[in-house]
């Protein structure tokens, strides 16, 4: 049986850029088009010609993509023909296939936010779309206010929709611009959109999250008959955000009855590169990646309890819904104070040992619950887990000593008289017997003085003799600091994710009463596991 087309718009590059402290500059909205080309959406929405510099200088020098690229704008201006609109003309002006305009359709906003009768409305709207039609080009309805202008005044609102399918616009896009219609709703006014004239084939979704409902109103307009879903990756946007593409995706290919009925253009080999994706934006966004992120998290796949990694031994379906490397994932059985043996054989075996030993399994268990007594925290901090079980079974191999670490902050005025402060760090390391001392700066790219970590984490890597060229591509991505206990005994967890070149993120974790010793011990873990990953030669301190 052929497979109904279903199709996908992202709107990442203009809605999504709507997100509070998002700016893409013109080069990072070149990657992520690229990126969103190479996963097969139909529909990349680059942003508003001339609405910002940036804007302007991507659309003078557009991608090019296998998918259609659009331009964004509005329905002309009441008072002067759609010829003659300016704002129109920009938009036009920069030569895409594909032209989206929104429009009011909801009665409240047309008298009160922009101030003309519902007739000039209607009249705008359609005077717009038959003359991007008359230039060649494919044009969609950003309906917006839909769903609220439908509960309004349902025969408006329609009527607004058949203004711009009569003058020949190819998709009308239902908006919940709010965010506050829910599922069921969204489910019944589409089929009564459907039941007015307008065809399925013809029409899109275009949801927020405000609610938390984005993904699942998304799913409820294809079940009533919608063809196009918009959307965005991570589900950014304004507000909550827009309806999460990174979600719906995988639901349209793993699910049914949506993997059977649809064929979305996003082929099984694309869907495995989803969260090298998903990664690429949060990068681009200096953003740490959201854990329990649905199917790309990097919790998504992670199974704590003993009796669900003992099942999941077994079978993984007991506890899993995909396989996780079908969208780029992988499964983790993480180690805690709540761990039995089964997570630790699990957890060994990914590491590439195996244990017979069952005292040996003893003392790593022990050893686990000890330290988490102490503040650490492994589920979080799968690297640190490693080496800790290689010390207890004898795997650990011994790369160097160091020897002492200091790190300073003087504060002083400068030569204007403004106060200032500058770290440094000292770090003194054995390997195979000879000493290795490196001082650092704790200073930012800018300029700006880094604090005593950064100082700390650029000596200690700054000359490990022969491991030097093994962690170059080594980057520190995210830093986290807890108090574990209160009061006079607070003690201090640092939890450091880094990142090399070969896509591998891992996190170490370092406790002490003292943050610089924390930091410390973590900065040290990473090292050490990305050496052992990368099977370094064992030299030791002679």
């Amino acid at each position: 049986m052929s497979r109904e087309r279903l199709y996908l718009f992202d709107t990442t590059l203009r809605d999504g850029q709507q997100t509070q402290g998002v700016q893409f500059s013109a080069p990072e909205k070149h990657r992520i088009a690229a990126a969103l080309d190479d996963l097969g959406v139909d529909y990349i929405e680059g942003g508003w010609p001339g609405a910002n510099p940036t804007d302007s200088e991507f659309f003078d020098a557009p991608p090019k993509t296998r998918a259609t690229f659009t331009a964004f704008g509005m329905t002309k201006r009441s008072g002067r023909s759609a010829e003659n609109d300016d704002v129109l003309a920009t938009v036009l002006n920069a030569g895409t296939k594909s032209v989206c305009l929104v429009g009011k359709t909801h009665d409240f906003h047309v008298t009160t936010a922009l101030g003309v009768t519902l007739e000039e409305n209607v009249t705008n709207i359609a005077q717009s779309f038959a003359h991007i039609v008359a230039q060649g080009r494919e044009a969609l309805f950003d309906a917006e206010h839909f769903f609220d202008g439908y509960k309004s005044n349902p025969d408006y609102a329609l009527e607004c929709l058949h203004a711009a399918y009569t003058a020949g616009a190819r998709w009308i896009v239902l908006c919940d611009t709010n965010g506050g219609t829910l599922p069921g709703e969204v489910y019944q006014i589409t089929l009564k959109v459907i039941e007015s004239g307008i065809p399925g084939s013809h029409l899109g979704i275009h949801t927020h999250d405000d609610t938390g409902n984005a993904v699942a109103n998304s799913l409820a307009a294809v079940n009533a008959g919608a063809r196009q879903v918009q959307g965005t990756l991570n589900g950014l946007g304004e507000r909550c955000g827009n309806a999460n593409l990174t979600t719906l995706i995988p639901t349209f290919l793993l699910k049914e009855p949506y993997a059977s009925k649809f064929d979305t253009g996003v082929t099984q080999d694309a869907l495995k590169g989803m969260v090298k994706v998903s990664r690429m934006l949060d990068d681009i966004l200096n953003r740490v990646p959201q854990r329990a992120a649905p199917y790309v998290g990097a919790s998504a796949f992670a199974h704590k309890a003993g009796l669900h990694a003992s099942a999941i031994l077994k079978d993984p379906t007991t506890y899993e819904h995909i396989v996780p490397e079908i969208v780029g994932n992988a499964r983790i059985v993480p180690m805690s104070n709540q761990a039995g043996t089964s997570n630790l054989r699990s957890r060994l075996s990914d590491m590439g040992m195996d244990v017979e030993d069952t005292s040996a399994l003893s003392r790593v268990l022990d050893r686990i619950k000890l330290r988490e007594a102490e503040g650490y925290s492994y589920d979080s901090a799968q690297a640190s887990f490693e080496l800790e079980a290689r010390r207890e079974v004898g795997q650990m191999p011994s790369f160097f000593d160091v020897e002492r670490y200091r790190a300073t902050v003087e504060r002083r005025r400068d030569s204007r008289g403004r106060m200032s402060h500058l770290s440094e760090a000292t770090v003194v390391v054995n390997i195979g017997g000879e000493r290795h001392l490196s001082v650092s700066e704790g200073m930012l790219e800018d300029g700006a003085d880094g604090g005593p970590v950064n100082a700390l984490s650029k000596a200690l890597a700054k000359d490990l003799g022969p491991y030097q060229g093994l962690i170059e591509d080594m980057e520190l991505v995210d830093y986290k600091v807890r108090i574990t206990q209160g009061g006079t005994e607070a003690r201090t967890r640092v939890i450091i994710d880094h990142e090399d070149g070969q896509g591998r993120r891992w996190s170490t974790v370092g406790v002490s009463s003292n943050i610089i010793d924390a930091s410390f011990e973590a900065l040290l873990d990473a090292i050490l596991w990305k050496l052992v990953r990368d099977g370094a030669h064992a030299l030791g301190a002679q």
